[in-house]
């Protein structure tokens, strides 16, 4: 799992926990298991919210888990052709390689610790295909796919897409320097990630060492959750066990808390987990497959824009040469 590390982890900026006296540990409210399901054209996810009461993950619709899978060649499969309209995907690759194309005139790859963002707002088409190489060649495959719902006000917003590129991720340090912190979007502890996002969130993809423990401040008014994409570990101050596959949805306070068990598993000596909160939108959700709106009405507008073409069509691909 590259993603993106440094050379030297103790040259990073630090991120402090917050002074004893005032920390007020997250406790866990739930854990839940991702089941397995088919999605696209038939590649395996995770989906890591599935069982979760959405006011606990308010203002994150959905989280699906992407591998990580070892494509034999001609094997690898993607997601064609698909409309969205009334929030923002946030694919973030690990390990392998993912093209993006919209209706928008958006697209590009997506690579070892790169993110693409797409603002689907008032509607568009995109794909998300397996590059020519991985199909031909084979290889190993690891991403997440997040989806940030839009508040009413912003789900009219023309479709936008933004790369952040895997030397554009802030990253940060423990306070001992025990667990490697990628900032994709959004703040901690007085630092500042890249991705620019119109609901207020904080995502990261943390790093922690065996037997270390990374104490990470939150803001109070944020929701927050903890997913363990591998490795061994517990959350909180009563350290409640967590293992790949799981997330943790937690409780009121201002800070966050996990600890690496100090035997891993022999692919890795480090708990790798996703860190991401924000701040609740509260408002009606009217969902249904690749839509987001807050009334019905707004549902079927949906359908019928996206059947008269309203929300584009993806450009034909150049023929190269």
């Amino acid at each position: 799992m590259p993603a993106v590390r440094p050379d030297n982890i103790l040259t990073l900026p630090r991120v402090m926990p917050r002074p004893h006296e005032d920390a007020v540990d997250r406790p866990v409210v739930t854990v839940v298991t991702a089941p397995r399901m088919l999605e696209g054209e038939g590649f395996e996810v995770r989906r890591a919210f599935s069982g979760l009461d959405l006011r606990l993950t308010d203002p994150f619709l959905m989280l699906d888990h992407l591998g990580a899978v070892e494509y034999s060649p001609g094997e690898a499969k993607g997601a064609p052709d698909h409309p969205h309209r009334g929030f923002e995907t946030v694919t973030y690759m690990m390990d392998g390689e993912l093209e993006h194309r919209d209706s928008n005139g958006g697209g590009g790859l997506i690579t070892d610790g790169a993110t693409q963002w797409m603002t689907a707002g008032a509607g568009i088409v995109h794909s998300e295909m397996p590059t020519e190489r991985i199909f031909t060649k084979g290889g190993l495959f690891h991403g997440t796919q997040l989806w940030v719902n839009l508040p009413k006000a912003l789900k009219w917003t023309p479709p936008q897409y933004q790369d952040v590129d895997a030397n554009r991720v802030k990253l940060l340090a423990s306070e001992d320097g025990g667990a490697l912190i990628r900032l994709i979007a959004g703040d901690l502890g007085g630092h500042s990630g890249p991705g620019a996002t119109r609901t207020p969130i904080t995502y990261a993809h943390v790093s922690v060492s065996a037997g270390a423990r990374l104490q990470l401040p939150w803001k109070p008014d944020f929701n927050a959750l903890v997913y363990i994409l591998a490795g061994y570990g517990t959350v909180g101050d009563e350290r409640r066990p967590i293992r790949e596959g799981q997330t943790v949805a937690l409780g009121k306070g201002n800070q966050i808390t996990l600890h690496a068990d100090a035997v891993q598993d022999a692919r890795s000596n480090t708990v790798e987990a996703l860190v991401l909160g924000g701040l609740p939108i509260r408002e009606n959700i009217a969902w249904y497959g690749p839509f987001v709106m807050n009334t019905r009405e707004e549902l079927i507008q949906a359908f019928q824009d996206y059947h008269a073409g309203k929300m584009g069509v993806i450009p034909a691909k150049r023929a190269e040469g």
